[in-house]
């Protein structure tokens, strides 16, 4: 991939940023300001990424020139020596300058909302979304990120018929967003008396949390009403009136609310959680227009796309949009899915990569 124009054309922007940065009315406008200080230190990041790179391809010109040179064999056998190293840090570096190029999603910086939900058979369908919200527990816990209950309906046997749980940390979207879309699972349910395999489904959904500038709310389009919270939890949980439900009456989205006993941090989780489907819908609709031009490999992340099936006899978990397949299954469910999730996030910036290539530079 040839990126001399889109460098060309992003020193450009750089230079302007820098003086614009110096100008007494962006300096008086705090918004601008910080929209333009965000932009310099990521093209800065470009700009140095570019000279290491051009270094990096001096330093593997000259080990080469010595060993072709042949004048002092144990210098030659020294050069021969960094060359191996030098061109694998040549391939890093171009796929690093390469992302530093791409635009930034917005998004990828920001917490998530996930939504795990039983789909297609019964109880171990349920039982198969309590091991989803398990995996993705144990994997936020190895990232450090800190995970808060929203709402959940317990089913029998352990398994959830609906689960909504908050991840705080960084870069979580930009790692979990394609997680996105209908997991399958195929193994013995433990009701089975017969041995058979069953093929189950849930559907999980992973939302940027939407912060206040994302989109405007008229109160007048919602209708909030309190309940009497319900399901296991011990006494508390039934004794106050802490539920709490909100209907966006525009779209008919309903979002609910009961984990906690406090009524005013489930409002307050409620209204995070409507925000947040809210802001999914508009960037899907957004998405849609550029559906016909844009066909990813990764796919869209819709949670209508059946994505991954997880083969318990044989012990393997298979991600259909990008055919890998790992063949321990038993540590992927029990949190280890490092590997899919930095296999997913290459191939996005991969498709984005062939996208800009092909597209005209202004």
């Amino acid at each position: 991939m040839d990126l001399t124009a889109q460098i060309r054309r992003l020193k450009d922007r750089f230079a302007q940023v820098e003086h614009d940065l110096g100008l007494p009315e962006v300096c008086a406008n705090s918004k601008l300001m910080r929209e333009l200080s965000k932009e310099h230190a990521r093209l800065k990041r470009v700009m140095e990424a570019e000279i290491e790179l051009a270094r990096c391809r001096t330093e593997l010109s000259d080990n080469e020139l010595l060993v072709t040179a042949n004048e002092d064999p144990e210098l030659a056998d020294m050069a021969r020596a960094e060359i191996e190293p030098l061109k694998n840090r040549l391939q890093q570096l171009q796929f690093e300058l390469q992302c530093a190029i791409l635009p930034p999603d917005p998004t990828d910086d920001r917490n998530a909302i996930v939504e795990i939900r039983a789909g297609t058979g019964g109880t171990e369908a349920a039982l198969f979304a309590a091991d989803l919200y398990r995996m993705y527990t144990r994997y936020a816990e190895s990232q450090g990120w800190k995970i808060e209950a929203m709402d959940s309906s317990p089913s029998d046997l352990g398994g959830y018929k609906e689960i909504i749980f908050g991840i705080n940390g960084e870069n979580i979207f930009r790692k979990l967003r394609f997680e996105s879309g209908v997991h399958r699972v195929q193994r013995v349910p433990a009701t089975e008396a017969q041995g058979r395999i069953h093929t189950s489904t849930a559907t999980v959904a992973v939302l940027p949390e939407a912060e206040e500038v994302d989109l405007v709310i008229n109160p007048n389009d919602l209708e909030v009403s309190v309940c009497r919270s319900g399901g296991p939890g011990g006494q508390g949980v039934n004794t106050t009136d802490s539920a709490v439900q909100i209907l966006h009456k525009p779209t008919g989205l309903i979002v609910r609310c009961q984990d906690g006993r406090s009524q005013i941090k489930n409002r307050e989780k409620a209204f995070g959680v409507l925000r947040s489907r809210l802001l999914e819908q508009k960037i899907s609709e957004e998405n849609a227009k550029y559906a016909a031009q844009r066909k990813s490999q990764v796919g869209s992340g819709d949670r209508n796309e059946k994505i991954r099936t997880y083969n318990f006899p044989q012990n393997r978990v298979t991600d259909h949009r990008i055919n890998l397949t790992i063949y321990n299954l038993s540590a992927f469910i029990d949190g280890d899915i490092s590997e899919m999730v930095s296999t997913l996030v290459q191939r996005n910036l991969e498709d984005r990569l062939a996208e800009l290539d092909a597209a005209p530079v202004r």
